[in-house]
C-alpha cells in the first residue's frame, strides 16, 4: 500500500501521495491540491520547500556535503575526468566512450565559429559594459543567426544544437574579455583540447605565441567541472521555466545567464574579490574584519564563507583549494589581495567561532582567488561561472523538454485591495 500525507482544512480531510526518490528523499505530490480542495494552494516564498520537477541529473545533500552528477561523486569526477567528459555525462546521462568523446569534441570544434556579424553586435557595446550583460545579449543574439527551433523529437537535431552552443559559447566568452582589453578577436586552435583552447583564445597576444601552463589548465578544468551543475538553483530553475514555454535553447540559456548575474548567485565570487579589495583599501587588517564578521551589530558580511545549501562543508571547496595553492605557488604571484585572502582563510579555519558554525571557505572563495591569479578581471568571474554551468543548463533544458513538462506557472496569494468602484479624476 502506497504511503500518503493527510491534510485537514476546516474539518475536511484530504490525502496526497508520497513519492520517494532514488536517494530516499520524500516529496508530497500536491499537483491536485488546488483542484481537490476548492482552490487551496501552498505558499512557499523562494520555493525553499517546493520541488518543481523530478530530475535524474544532480544529487545534492547539503547536510552531509554530498554532490553527485548522474550518480558519480564530484570528488572522483574532478580527479579522473575532464570537463568535456563531465559535460557529456550531464547532458546524455552516461560517461562517453573514447569514440563518443572524440566525436563530441570534434563536432564541438566544427561549430566553434561565430557569424562575423556577431562582432558588430559586440563592438556596439561600450567597453565599460558589464561582461555578464554582454554575454547574455550575445547568447540571445545567436538565435538570430540560427533561427530554426530545435526539434526535440529528433535526437540528431538536439545533438546538433548542443554541440553548436558548446562550440560557440567559449568564443563569445573570450571575445567579451578581449574586447574589454582592446585585444583582437580570435578563434584559438582546433588542434588542442577544449579547456586549453579557452585559455588560448582568452590570453594569446597578437605578437607572441601562447604557451600552455599545465597547472592553469588543470585548475580551470576542475573549476568548470565543479560549477557544471548544482541542482535546481536560481539560474537552472530559470532555464527550465523559460524552456517550459518551448522557448529555444539559446534563449533559455540567455535567461539563465541573466539569473546567474545576481550577487546572491553567480556573482558571489566577484563579491569575494570586491570584499578583499575593500579590506586592502582599509589597511589590510584581516583580524579587524574577522572581528567585524563576528559582531552581529556590524553590517559587514564575510563573503565566500559558508553556503546556504551546504550546512557542513562545500565539497567543491575541498577539491579546488589544492588547485588554488598550486596556481599561486606556480605563478609566484606577489599580490596583497591574495595575501589578504590567505590570511582570512587561515584565521577562519582556526577561529572557534567559524569552526563551530561551520563557516568554511566555499568554492566562490577559492574560484575568485584562482581567477585573480590567472589574470582574469573581477567582473569576468561570473562569465567564467556561466562557462562552467553551460552543460548543466543544457542538460536541465534537454531533460525538461524530453519529459514534456508543462509550462511553469506558479500561483500567488493575493493580498491587495478588494473590489472597489472607479473614482473619476476630478474627484480624487
Amino acid at each position: 500500500m502506497s504511503k500518503t500525507a493527510k491534510l485537514e482544512i476546516d474539518g475536511k480531510k484530504y490525502e496526497f501521495p508520497l513519492i520517494t526518490g532514488t536517494e530516499n528523499e520524500v516529496a508530497i505530490d500536491i499537483k491536485n491540491l488546488r483542484s481537490g480542495t476548492e482552490e487551496v494552494i501552498t505558499l512557499d516564498p523562494g520555493f525553499k520547500n517546493t520541488g518543481s520537477c523530478e530530475s535524474a541529473i544532480t544529487f545534492l545533500d547539503g547536510e552531509k556535503g554530498i554532490l553527485r552528477y548522474r550518480g558519480y561523486s564530484i570528488e572522483e569526477l574532478a580527479e579522473k575526468a575532464d570537463f568535456l567528459e563531465v559535460a557529456y555525462l550531464l547532458i546524455f546521462g552516461e560517461l562517453p566512450t573514447k569514440e563518443q568523446n572524440d566525436k563530441f569534441h570534434n563536432d564541438i570544434k566544427a561549430e566553434a565559429v561565430v557569424d562575423e556579424d556577431v562582432k558588430k553586435i559586440l563592438e556596439s557595446f561600450p567597453k565599460s559594459a558589464h561582461p555578464m550583460g554582454v554575454i547574455a545579449s550575445l547568447t540571445s543574439a545567436l538565435t538570430a543567426f540560427n533561427p530554426s527551433s530545435v526539434n526535440v523529437e529528433s535526437e540528431e537535431d538536439m545533438y546538433k544544437a548542443i554541440v553548436k552552443i558548446m562550440g560557440k559559447f567559449p568564443v563569445l566568452v573570450a571575445w567579451t574579455l578581449r574586447r574589454r582589453q582592446g585585444l583582437p578577436l580570435n578563434y584559438g586552435s582546433d588542434e588542442i583540447g577544449y579547456v586549453e583552447n579557452i585559455l588560448k583564445m582568452m590570453f594569446e597576444k597578437p605578437n607572441h605565441p601562447y604557451e600552455q601552463n599545465k597547472i592553469l589548465v588543470n585548475a580551470l578544468d576542475k573549476l568548470l567541472i565543479l560549477h557544471a551543475d548544482h541542482e535546481q538553483n536560481c539560474s537552472t530553475s530559470t532555464v527550465r521555466i523559460v524552456g517550459s514555454s518551448h522557448a529555444g535553447l539559446f534563449a533559455s540559456l540567455s535567461a539563465g545567464i541573466s539569473a546567474l548575474w545576481g550577487p546572491l548567485h553567480g556573482g558571489a565570487n566577484q563579491a569575494v574579490l570586491e570584499m578583499l579589495e575593500a579590506i586592502k583599501t582599509d589597511g589590510g587588517d584581516t583580524k579587524k574584519y574577522m572581528a567585524k564578521a563576528k559582531d552581529k551589530k556590524d553590517p559587514f558580511r564575510l563573503m565566500g564563507f559558508g553556503h546556504r545549501v551546504y550546512k557542513n562543508f562545500d565539497p567543491r571547496a575541498r577539491i579546488i583549494k589544492k588547485a588554488a595553492d598550486e596556481v599561486l605557488g606556480d605563478l609566484g604571484i606577489e599580490d596583497p589581495i591574495l595575501d589578504i585572502a590567505k590570511g582570512l582563510e587561515k584565521e577562519a579555519l582556526e577561529d572557534q567561532y567559524f569552526v563551530d558554525r561551520k563557516l568554511y571557505p566555499n568554492v566562490d572563495f577559492y574560484s575568485g582567488i584562482i581567477y585573480r591569479g590567472m589574470g582574469i578581471p573581477t567582473d569576468m568571474f561570473t562569465v567564467m561561472f556561466a562557462l562552467g554551468r553551460l552543460p548543466g543548463w543544457i542538460a536541465q533544458w534537454r531533460e525538461m523538454r524530453l519529459r514534456k513538462e508543462p509550462i511553469g506557472r506558479p500561483r500567488q496569494l493575493y493580498t491587495g485591495a478588494t473590489l472597489r468602484p472607479f473614482v473619476d479624476i476630478d474627484k480624487r
